[in-house]
């Protein structure tokens, strides 16, 4: 088990398998050193987690909870096309989605979600860059979306 694994085992958490595509495209794609995910959902058990708008349905805590959802399924995607989380190098951003009620302005504390769980899953290799967008809508109706683009060493 990686150190990475280990730190999620730690906060009671296991890799998932990779969350299939819902549409016409694949979860990860690697260009040399960089890794880039598709926009995971907050997929889990192989379904929906929750569905409708941050703000109004959703609560911005659970939307919240969700992201990190979202962030370990990112993570599935990149081991399952890198094998060993110890390689990654560095997390280099993150963007997250966040489908708002027009009176939701909370998108970046949505996301934090996300963003913490990759540094603790990563240590101080998991502090990246991010943006936090307001949408309309996401696909399937989810609450949020996140992508990840790491760097891997070799």
């Amino acid at each position: 088990m990686s150190a990475v694994e280990e730190r999620l085992s730690a906060l009671g958490l296991t890799v998932p398998e990779v969350v299939p595509p819902v549409a016409a495209y694949v979860p990860v794609v690697r260009d040399g050193n960089l890794v880039f995910t598709s926009g995971q959902l907050p997929m889990a058990g192989g379904a929906l987690a929750a569905a409708g708008k941050v703000g109004a349905e959703v609560s911005a805590e659970d939307a919240k909870g969700h992201a990190a959802t979202c962030a370990l399924n990112a993570i599935a995607a990149i081991k399952s096309e890198i094998g060993d989380l110890d390689t990654v190098a560095r997390v280099i951003k993150v963007v997250g989605f966040v489908a708002s009620d027009p009176s939701f302005t909370g998108q970046p504390g949505v996301i934090n979600g996300a963003s913490e769980l990759l540094a603790q899953a990563f240590g101080d290799k998991g502090v990246h860059a991010r943006s936090a967008v307001g949408v309309a809508a996401l696909p399937l109706d989810a609450p949020v979306e996140v992508e990840v683009i790491v760097s891997v060493e070799g």
